[in-house]
This record gives structure tokens, sequence and C-alpha cells, in this order.
């Protein structure tokens, strides 16, 4: 993607920065951040002219971009409805522009001239990094699904049960490994999608003396304007998302059932395929679930409301809950806190410092979850007591 003015001519610097600072996100995080930098971009064009953000970062003009900044941050936080994604908006936007002067100090000014703008840096991060655009009354809680409503969902998307809410066996298939590999690898919506239809590796494991699985998280060599025909293509959201995944027997025996019996023979090589032999999308999966959603019957439904305060499943609802059963995993088997967090980020491709793992610790006290998940799904008793009751 690339940001361009009214007269269609690409913003200078914000192409520059997309360059340098956003090669390794995935496409649609590149493209909600750019929207963001746009947006300040329209701003600076409204209040001094076209280009003035790109003029006034070329001349490291510090007095014309604390008016930019001030102005802009005031007339986000006065909006009628200011959500969290506002404060997104005001932080990627303040980070574009003391990246680019960054940059720019240390490349280009003489020894005192950079002294300068480095003090009017210091105090331009100072002043309007303390600045939030909106301080949530409440702190951000996750939470797995509960109990009763994972039950549901095994029973449901069982490709033989009778309440299955999709009519062909072909869907019935593409959905049941959909939901597996997203509940019990704990893959993104994303890295589902990238997968091919060899994804799960077999060995032989000399250590424990027995057959092993895995698979692999990566980009895949097939995800070309060429060979990818999606609308929405998937990526890898960043280099600390490659990753391999150990997988149970059960799975993978699933998994190869679903590739030799239901996938079908399309032309092309990722896993999930959908009855018109296209690789299944971003959208389709979106359907799916929304389906799912409906489907839930009136006693799971209200414990979803009651305990999630939410009427639908997502995605991203079995990371959450694949996150939370897997810590307590860790630490009944003894891990300590901080040793069982690092190995959750290798799990789920979280960098060493990101602090998701920390909100996911606090769900697992918060649910006093007792048990250890075990992956076997013919022990379903043993994986829904390790989920909140």
């Amino acid at each position: 993607m690339i940001v361009d003015d009214r007269y269609r001519l690409p913003r200078y610097w914000a192409s520059v920065w997309t360059s340098m600072s956003s090669s390794e996100l995935a496409a649609s995080t590149q493209v909600k951040r750019l929207r963001y930098v746009e947006n300040l971009y329209a701003h600076a064009d409204s209040l001094f002219g076209t280009s003035s953000l790109d003029d006034a970062l070329g001349d490291l003009d510090d007095v014309r971009l604390a008016e930019i900044l001030e102005s802009w941050f005031i007339s986000i936080r006065n909006q009628a409805y200011v959500g969290s994604a506002d404060e997104t908006r005001w932080r990627t936007g303040l980070s574009f522009v003391t990246a680019v002067v960054t940059w720019l100090s240390k490349t280009t000014l003489p020894t005192d001239r950079l002294r300068h703008i480095e003090g009017r840096l210091h105090r331009l991060s100072n002043l309007y990094g303390q600045l939030h655009v909106r301080k949530s009354k409440y702190a951000s809680q996750i939470r797995s699904l509960p109990a009763s409503v994972v039950e549901v969902l095994y029973e449901m998307l069982d490709p033989a049960s009778a309440t299955n809410p999709f009519p062909r066996t072909h869907t019935r298939w593409l959905t049941f490994v959909a939901f597996l590999l997203m509940l019990h690898q704990g893959l993104r919506r994303g890295e589902l999608m990238l997968l091919t239809a060899d994804v799960v590796k077999s060995g032989f494991d000399d250590r424990q003396q027995r057959p092993r699985h895995w698979l692999n998280v990566s980009e895949s060599k097939y995800s070309d304007d060429e060979v990818d025909p999606r609308y929405s293509r998937p990526s890898i959201k960043s280099a600390d998302s490659v990753r391999q995944l150990p997988v149970s027997n059960t799975i993978a025996a699933l998994v190869q059932t679903y590739v030799e019996n239901y996938r079908g023979k399309p032309s092309h090589a990722f896993l999930l395929n959908t009855q018109q032999n296209t690789p299944l999308s971003t959208e389709s999966l979106t359907k799916m679930f929304a389906k799912i959603s409906v489907s839930l019957p009136r006693a799971a439904l209200k414990e979803l409301t009651d305990r999630n305060q939410k009427t639908t499943i997502t995605p991203h609802d079995l990371r959450h809950t694949c996150a939370v059963v897997r810590l307590n995993q860790l630490l009944q088997q003894g891990d300590p806190m901080e040793e069982a967090l690092q190995k959750l980020r290798a799990f789920f491709g979280w960098s060493r410092e990101s602090q998701m793992p920390v909100r996911y610790a606090r769900a697992v006290f918060e649910d006093r979850l007792s048990s250890v998940w075990n992956d076997a799904l013919d022990e379903r008793v043993s994986v829904l007591r390790a989920i909140p009751s």
C-alpha cells in the first residue's frame, strides 16, 4: 500500500518509513499503520497545505511538527466517541514522526544542529509520549471460552454430528479441521490459511522412543499473486511468528484423513480448500464462524453471554482458549512463572518482550484452571476440565 495525496502523488516520508520499519509485518498490519499515518498527513494538509508534513519532516522543522502533532491529538481527543483504535492511531503517528526525525538528524546534520534537534526531539517525545487519547476505565481482560461452549463446539462440528450447521460433508470436514488447528495449536487466522496440505511432518524421536508429529508456521512459497488468488492474502504477522509446533497423534491423523478423503484435488497447495476448489479465505472463515455462532444452543449462548459478555464466537477466541490452557499446563508441570511465560511466547509466536503472556497469566488465575489439557480428543473430559466451568 502507498500513501498518496489528493493529486495521487506518494507521501515521501511515509514510503521511506514503510520500507524501513514495516517489512517484517503482516500486510494487514502495514495497511492499518499506513491508514493512521495518512490520517495525520490529511490533518496537516488541512492546516498548512498539501505536503506540509513531508516538508516539516524534511526541513526538521520541530516547531511546525509540534503544531501538527498537538492539533492532531486535540482533534482525535475531541471526537464524539473515542475508542482504543484512536489511541493506537495517535501512537502510530507519533512513532512515525519520531522515527523519521531520528533518522534524518543522525545522517544529515552537522554536530551543533544535531544536538539542537536531538534536544527538541527529546522534548517532543517526553511531552507527547505522555498524552493518551483514551484511558480505559477497565483493565483489558482476556477470557477463554467456557467449557460448556467448547463441549458444544466439539459435538456440533463433528462431521458426523446431526446438529452440524453445514449440510455438505466437504464443508463439515473443512470447518472441523480449521477448528481443531486453531484450538489445539493456537494458530492465528492468517497462519491457519497459509498451511499447505503437507504441513504435518512426522519422524521418530530417539530420546522418547516414539513417533512424533509437528508443523511449521511460516510464510508459504505459494503466497504470491499468481498462485494465491485470495483478495485478502494471508501472511505471517512478524518474524517472531515463524515457529515449529508439536502436533498430537490424534490431530495429525484427522488432518491426514481430511487431506486424503475430503480436501479434493485442487490446483493449489494450501491445506484448507473450499467447495469451489479455492484456498479458504479470510471472508469465508468469518462467515463460517458467524454461522456457527447463530447455531449455538440457547444454553451455550447464555453461558457465553454471562461469562464472556458476547454473543458470537470468533477464530481468535480459540487462540485465547488455547493460550490459557497451555499456560496452565506449564504451571501445573512445575515450571516457574517466568519460564512458563517464555515458553508461551515461543509457542504462540510472540517476541521475547511481549506482554501478551502476562495477560493470559491473569486469565489463568482469575478463572482458577485446575488441570492439564490432554491433547487426545477421545479424553475430552480432560480438555474440558482445563477450561473455566
